[in-house]
């Protein structure tokens, strides 16, 4: 179906073009567009229409339509929007998705647009914006009620205490100060997000000038704040109890119904299982499911079809009076997922086919194949810019193979070579933004044991543990790994077969031969990657039928070693191709063959000749990332998407779960018990079942568990992030209530990192460069957030033979000139205690790690354990002492304002000579 752009009203003509949001308020049955100054504020007396437009990362446009009804507005304009609604939907190309939304009761989707809320003011164009202004002279005290965890419903009610009550929260605006009563059964989430509001009353009807105070339901007038607010109402009283507000009452479940709306008629379709072929596309649908009612349109449904099934449904609700329920219009083939989900089943989206300019390559290739002249032929392609890993390559990289229900470290040498029977636990420091992070994953093979998985998973699990949580886990599989897995191998050779136990056991009882790589057989290997911190060569079975033309390939028979360059390759793929036969074959003569001119000795390697592919293996893309709050309860998970996602959404109670596509994040907040912690891969495993997206994620599909306060750069970058609010103490309530009050995020002073590097094209180095050293000297010590001349010299410390004794350490400048406080000492020790911690059950030795944990003679091992930690704990000591001592030092430091600073030592009960200008009882404060 299509409109004339003639028959569109000239208000509508040229929307939906790019990013943002449109709005047009209903004046005379017209629509009329309302400047960006003035959206968010609606008239209780008026009738308007939204048009979001989202910019998706595939180069396409998502549209969303609401029309918005006011209390006040007139049955006739309700109307006309509704109507102008599906006018709008068909010059958009009849894609929309469009939303029905009632005052008092919208959706979270549009609310999500006016955050933190709308209020929506008195009048409107018919009474001619007789409206009361809200201003400082004349202010009226006004009392509202809030609803919501993610987004606030914010609603005025009389200003009585037979209002009040204690489920739900509760904002008294009064000339000089806003208040916040907080209901005894309110939750903390609900409470922060109302806080929101209250700062937003603040600048818009006070212009910032006012006080803020927040009141707990039960306090007595002993509270100066309590007090005052109680003053307000005639004085304290205690609450009944009550039922809850009329306007809190929940939608009863009732049965699906499904009705057929053909030429102006609505007829019940029966049914026994509600199957998408009950839908034809030449028919306007109505699924009635309570608290919502879709109108769902054929794609050959006329536009006079289409407003007649809008008018309909408007007219169903309001002789059934259903003034709460959500009018929600699709068109088919652009189905939301929750109108999908009502049903039995819904048939996959087809896969798109090839491009093109795909085509032309296919083309090209088989051409040249044969000798032909292809020039011309090829159109160059976009240059296609490469993901980023938002991951820093120069860090430190230890990996374990699980073997026996245990991991057994590997070499530097070997820690790069993975088999595809195996499951392997490796551990990845490196420099964040501000402070050292550290990632620790499992990798399992496609042919590897369930067994060996879940050994594997159950280790880095309790790697993380013993770290406090403080590192980022990821659990992956061959073929599925993210960009930030090749980055940090940098070079990586997955080769055919195990060496594990449970692999080997697990063929013989099963009959199959081994056919584990050896470097004496016959091996062929697939070379691919993006640049020399990101190359991998991947073993495939040795016949023809493995090539591709967009490839490089490696072919071994012992000491006949072929390199083989696929016509559409690159000279880059070519470069990479000869580093990786450095690794796999070092100082061996190769010959070199191209597609097309092969000699009969290669062919008879691979079997003969035989047909094979010319198109380049796509990996998937990632998608516009969508944000879930979730609950886990009695085994079942249950999760809520919240739109338009901000920081401010990740409460520090709760879990969440970031859905990219090719990646999941589950993050969990400080505040989340123990148990459920533990539980965060679970939670991940079962989001992936449950596809909430229904975007056929794969069981595969990487999962990434983020602690609050240690967030990865390629976890934040998904927001604008702020990173002193992660680090901030308290439940989110608490955190909020010192924002609003304080006027804006506490400012921390952290030690200054170096800028970390980045993997990508524009980071490519020389052949004879790397990255990053996959040797290290055992010597060298990692400390999270101390300066290269704090590392210098604990490494001192740590081994004195390594310099001169007649040579004075290493000069060590002030660390913190501002301030010197606990938490910036507990930081800088934190790499040191992971690596510690998850690795103290194995013997590195090429890996640099704390001495705690370097390698001994296994007769030793207990003595040397002890006497390490000892060391370690001294050189620690002696460390942080010096630090210290340095900052006493100077003369009186001081601090921007002049005020003086104490080293944390004088700030100790137990300190020596403790500081006498400071009040004891106050001293936890000060710290």
């Amino acid at each position: 179906m299509s409109v004339s752009m003639k028959d569109l009203d000239p208000a509508f003509r040229g929307s939906g073009q790019k990013d943002g949001l449109e709005i047009w308020r209903i004046e005379n049955f017209k629509p009329v567009p309302i400047p960006a100054s003035s959206y968010g504020k609606f008239f209780m007396g008026d009738s308007y229409i939204i048009l979001k437009t989202t910019a998706l990362k595939n180069g396409s446009l998502r549209h969303d339509i609401h029309y918005w009804i006011g209390k006040d507005t007139s049955q006739d304009e309700a109307g006309t929007a509704a109507i102008l609604t599906v006018e709008l939907d068909a010059a958009l190309g009849g894609r929309a998705v469009q939303y029905r939304e009632v005052q008092g009761n919208e959706t979270e989707k549009f609310l999500s647009y006016f955050r933190p809320c709308i209020m929506p003011q008195p009048g409107g164009v018919a009474s001619g914006f007789k409206h009361v202004e809200a201003n400082n002279q004349d202010h009226e005290t006004r009392l509202y009620v809030c609803h919501g965890k993610h987004v606030v419903h914010v609603k005025e009610v009389p200003f009585a205490r037979s209002t009040l009550n204690h489920d739900d929260i509760f904002i008294l605006d009064t000339k000089s100060k806003i208040f916040q009563f907080n209901g005894s059964n309110s939750s903390i989430q609900e409470r922060a997000k109302a806080l929101e509001v209250v700062q937003y009353i603040k600048d818009t009807f006070h212009e910032g000038k006012c006080e803020i105070a927040s009141v707990e339901d039960g306090r007595m007038m002993a509270d100066p704040e309590a007090g005052e607010f109680w003053g307000f109402f005639g004085g304290f009283a205690p609450l009944p109890r009550r039922a809850p507000a009329e306007g809190n009452e929940k939608h009863e479940e009732t049965a699906i119904k499904l009705l057929c709306f053909d030429q102006g008629k609505l007829e019940p379709v029966n049914y026994e299982s509600l199957a998408h072929e009950l839908l034809q596309t030449n028919k306007c649908y109505f699924l009635d499911c309570g608290a919502e009612l879709y109108v769902w349109m054929g794609r050959t449904t006329s536009l006079q079809e289409r407003k007649g099934a809008s008018e309909a449904a408007e007219k169903l609700l309001s002789d059934s009076n259903r003034t709460k329920t959500h009018i929600i219009k699709v068109i088919e083939g652009f189905e939301t997922v929750m109108f999908k989900s009502k049903f039995k089943e819904w048939p996959q989206t087809p896969d798109l086919k090839l491009s093109s300019e795909d085509g032309r390559g296919k083309v090209a290739a088989l051409l040249k194949r044969q000798g032909l002249n292809v020039k011309g032929l090829m159109k160059a392609a976009p240059a296609k810019e490469e993901p980023q890993s938002y991951i820093d390559c120069t860090g430190n990289l230890q990996v374990w193979r699980v073997n026996d229900k245990d991991k057994a470290l590997l070499s530097s040498s070997d820690q790069s070579k993975f088999y595809t029977g195996d499951c392997y636990v490796f551990q990845y420091t490196y420099a964040g933004d501000d402070k050292e992070e550290c990632l620790i994953g499992t990798w399992s093979g496609k042919k590897s044991v369930e067994e060996d998985r879940v050994t594997a998973v159950s280790l880095a699990s309790k790697m993380v543990e013993s770290a406090k949580f403080q590192a980022v886990q990821v659990r992956l599989y061959e073929g599925k790994e993210p960009i930030q897995f090749f980055v940090i191998f940098q070079s990586l050779q997955v080769f055919k077969g195990g060496l594990s136990s449970g692999y080997k056991k697990f063929i013989a009882e099963n009959g199959i031969d081994d056919d584990s790589y050896s470097e004496e057989g016959l091996a062929l290997f697939r070379v691919q990657g993006s640049g020399p911190e990101n190359m991998q060569a991947v073993q495939v079975e040795p016949v023809a039928s493995s090539l591709n033309s967009s490839y490089c390939y490696i072919l071994h028979d012992g000491n006949t070693v072929f390199t083989w360059a696929g016509n559409l390759t690159t000279a880059l793929d070519q470069e990479l191709m000869e580093r990786q036969l450095d690794v796999i074959k070092p100082n061996t003569q190769s010959r070199s063959q191209k597609e097309g001119s092969e000699t009969d000795q290669f062919w008879s390697l691979l079997g003969g000749k035989s047909e094979y592919s010319s198109q380049k293996m796509v990996r998937e893309l990632e998608s516009d990332p969508h944000l879930f709050s979730c609950i886990l309860s009695k085994g079942n998970l249950k999760v809520k998407e919240i739109h338009h996602f901000t920081q401010d959404d990740l409460m520090t109670e709760d879990v969440f779960i970031l859905d990219c596509h090719t990646s999941i994040f589950v993050w969990v907040g400080q505040q989340v018990d123990v148990k459920v912690r533990l539980q965060a891969l679970d939670i991940g495993e079962k989001f992936v079942v449950l596809d909430f997206l229904m975007e056929n994620l794969a069981r595969e599909t990487p999962i990434f568990t983020v602690t609050e306060g240690s967030e990865p750069p390629f976890f934040t970058r998904f927001f604008t992030w702020d990173s002193a609010k992660s680090l901030m103490h308290g439940n989110s309530y608490q955190r909020k209530l010192a924002i609003v009050k304080g006027g804006g995020a506490p400012a921390l002073d952290k030690p200054r990192r170096r800028t970390p590097v980045y993997s990508g094209r524009s980071t490519t180095q020389d052949k004879s460069q790397r990255s990053r050293s996959m040797s290290f000297s055992p010597e060298r010590v990692r400390v999270r957030g101390r300066s290269p001349a704090f590392t210098a010299l604990a490494a001192s410390f740590e081994s004195s033979s390594n310099r001169n004794l007649s040579t004075p350490p290493p000069v060590v400048k002030k660390l913190y000139p501002k301030s010197l406080t606990p938490d910036s000492l507990n930081t800088s020790s934190k790499s040191s205690a992971i690596a510690a911690l998850a690795g103290s059950s194995d013997r590195p030795t090429e890996t640099p790690t704390p001495e705690s944990i370097k390698d001994g003679s296994e007769s030793e091992k207990p003595k040397q354990e002890e006497d390490a930690k000892d060391g370690a704990g001294t050189m620690n000591n002696r460390v942080e002492s010096l630090t210290i001592n340095e900052d006493v030092k100077e003369n009186e430091p001081e601090d921007d304002e002049g005020l003086p600073i104490y080293p944390y030592e004088r700030l100790k009960t137990t300190a020596a000579d403790p500081v006498t200008e400071i009040d004891v009882t106050r001293r936890e404060v000060i710290v």
